[in-house]
Order: structure tokens, then C-alpha cells, then sequence
């Protein structure tokens, strides 16, 4: 019997990983994961563990900034669990094997005096930048008005993204059009392949917070539904383009967020297709599911009238609103809580304050 991760692997779900914590990236690679994902508040919790504090003094002493030296440790993490899911990019000719790098959250920190259009040049200039020489590495873009008028010039210049913070249907249409537009200009789409994140269980967590009246059928289940539909669009889409490789929905947020529900609810619910990232716990827990044999499901349909209660009763642009605001500000306080440990570690080491870390990625 298969275990219950290989039973959703085996589904033709590709399991990816939310986290680039060597560890955890060598024992998710051994029980079937084929990529992984990072941002900032991963980043930010392995560096407070303190088991990079040698790298961090090495930087010090060789004199980069604050700023500086949080990119130079994300991009070395991200290199190692690229070169663990090399093989699987090689064998797959650029379909899977990829690891996720999500560029400067502080170019969507609410303090950034920074225009829309710089916003937008800088997402350009910092996707070509860490980009370059990796060929299996997505460069992670948020759904926002600066990061989406980034990606048709991202695309045609050959970078793969993964578009990530996406919630709703005009998110993923503004994303999906904006990089096929830039596609399109390339000399070649052999090796085009982009994916559109689309974030689950918070949205549950919204409407239990702000759509209350919801049912009990439905309340709990709109984040399944909307990455269902979503998932379907994207299908849909690209199904006569004859591409050599798959454009594909990642399902994040995976995770459980009310104590109440199963660990796997979500996991099992979109199983079956495309990429999952699923936390490192979330993992944990499946897998110790003894017995637990996944099914496709996406292809389940779900009762109507919850859906049909869900489209009248949500709305969907406030929502958006919303959990955007969170997302950013997840993403942006972490970044922020990264300078300031690495600030704090330099005066440990050398007793000086930190340099400079107001620049983005260098």
C-alpha cells in the first residue's frame, strides 16, 4: 500500500513544498515532493532558528549591507533546493522540478513612496536580475497592479513566473493574458511554462469573518470552490494552445486554518491535478494518516445550491481587497523582521550598528 502521500502523488497531484529549509526540502524530496516554494516569512524563520548565523557573520565581515546580505542567504537557499529538484526539471524537460523566488515585498509596503510604474520597472529589472543563470527557479510575482503590469515584459523575456497572492477570477485572468501576451513574443515557447497561485484556506477564513450569514453547507467551503473554478478557467485556456509544457494552478494555503477541520481537507478536496503546496506540517500530518488512500477529486462536482448560495452571498472584489491587504503585510512585516535580525546580528558580532538596508535586492 502506497503511503498517503504517494497515494496523492499517484492521484496526479505534483506535491511541491512551502519551504526551502534544506532539511525538510531533502526529506519532502524522499517521500515525492518535485519542488518547492519560498517567501519571506519562510526565509525570516529559518534565519531567526540561528543556524545560519555563520553565513551571516561571513557576510558581515565582507562588508555588505543589511539588505544585501537578506538576499545573498534567500538566494542561497533557494539555489540548494534548486539543485535537489534538478533532476526532476532534467527528466521532465522544464514540466516540474522548479523552486520559487519571491521578489522584494517592501516594493508593496504601504511606506514605499515609490510610484505605480517604478513599483512596476523594479519587479521587471529584479525578475531579470535573480532570474538569470537558473534556469530551474520561478520567479514568484504578487497579483497586484504593479506586479501585474510586470509580467508581459517578465514572460517575453523568457523569465518563468509564478504568479502568486491570487484570489479571484480577475486576478487570474489579469495574470494569465498579460503573460501569454508576453509569451507570444518570444522566438520560441518550448520552454514557456508559467504557473497562477491561488490561495485557498484564507479565503475560508474570510468569509467565516465577513460572510457569516453563509450557510453550513457552504460556510467553509468557498476556498475549494473558487480554486475549483479558477482551476477550470486555467484549464479551459490553455487547452488549445498545444503547448509542450503545462501551465498550471498551484493550490497554496493548503493548510488547515480551523482547528476543527480534517488536516487533509483541502489536500483531498483539489487532488487529482496540477501542484500543491502544501506547508511542511500539513505534510507531516497526511503522512501520518495511516490507511489514507487519496482519490482525484477536482473532477467531483459540488452541490449547486452551495455554489450558487456562495456567488450570491460573497463578494468576490471586497474580498480581494481584503485579503490582499493581509497578504502583503505578511509578506512586508517579515521582510521588514528579517532586516532588523540581521541589523541585531551584526552588532553581535561586530559590535557596530547595521549598514544601510533600505535598498531593495542587490
Amino acid at each position: 500500500m502506497p503511503s498517503p502521500l504517494e497515494s496523492l502523488i499517484q492521484t496526479g497531484t505534483k506535491l511541491w513544498l512551502d519551504s526551502v529549509d534544506p532539511d525538510l526540502v531533502l526529506q519532502n524530496r524522499k517521500l515525492g515532493a518535485t519542488g518547492a516554494t519560498s517567501n519571506p516569512i519562510i526565509i525570516a524563520d529559518l534565519l531567526k532558528s540561528g543556524r545560519f548565523d555563520d553565513e551571516i557573520r561571513q557576510l558581515v565581515e565582507a562588508g555588505h549591507d543589511d539588505a544585501a546580505i537578506a538576499w545573498k542567504l534567500t538566494d542561497h537557499l533557494v539555489q540548494s533546493a534548486q539543485q535537489v529538484f534538478r533532476e526532476v526539471y532534467d527528466s521532465t524537460a522544464g514540466n516540474d522540478g522548479y523552486v520559487s523566488f519571491e521578489l522584494d515585498p517592501l516594493l508593496e509596503d504601504p511606506d514605499n513612496p515609490d510610484s505605480q510604474e517604478s513599483r512596476t520597472q523594479q519587479y521587471i529589472e529584479l525578475g531579470r536580475e535573480w532570474s538569470s543563470g537558473h534556469p530551474n527557479r520561478m520567479i514568484k510575482v504578487p497579483a497586484t497592479p504593479a506586479g501585474l503590469a510586470a509580467l508581459e515584459e517578465l514572460a517575453a523575456a523568457g523569465i518563468t513566473l509564478n504568479v502568486t497572492l491570487i484570489f479571484t477570477t480577475r486576478q487570474y485572468h489579469a495574470a494569465r493574458d498579460a503573460i501569454w501576451r508576453g509569451a507570444q513574443r518570444r522566438d520560441s515557447l518550448d520552454r514557456f511554462k508559467s504557473v497562477y497561485s491561488i490561495f485557498v484556506s484564507r479565503v475560508d477564513v474570510y468569509t467565516q469573518k465577513h460572510v457569516a450569514q453563509l450557510s453550513s453547507e457552504a460556510q467553509g467551503m468557498t476556498g475549494i470552490v473558487n480554486a475549483r473554478q479558477l482551476w477550470e478557467d486555467n484549464r479551459a485556456f490553455w487547452s488549445d494552445k498545444k503547448l509542450p509544457l503545462q501551465q498550471e494552478i498551484i493550490f497554496a494555503s493548503t493548510g488547515v486554518k480551523n482547528p476543527e477541520d480534517p488536516p487533509d481537507k483541502y489536500v483531498a478536496a483539489l487532488a487529482g491535478s496540477d501542484i500543491q503546496t502544501n506547508p511542511p506540517g500539513t505534510n507531516d500530518q497526511i503522512q501520518s494518516m495511516d490507511g489514507k488512500e487519496f482519490e482525484p477529486a477536482l473532477f467531483a462536482s459540488i452541490d449547486a445550491k452551495v455554489i450558487e448560495e456562495i456567488e450570491r452571498e460573497v463578494d468576490f472584489a471586497r474580498m480581494e481587497e481584503v485579503l490582499m491587504s493581509e497578504g502583503l503585510e505578511k509578506f512586508a512585516s517579515p521582510q521588514k523582521a528579517l532586516l532588523e535580525l540581521i541589523g541585531t546580528r551584526r552588532s553581535e558580532f561586530s559590535g557596530t550598528a547595521s549598514v544601510d538596508s533600505s535598498s531593495a535586492a542587490s
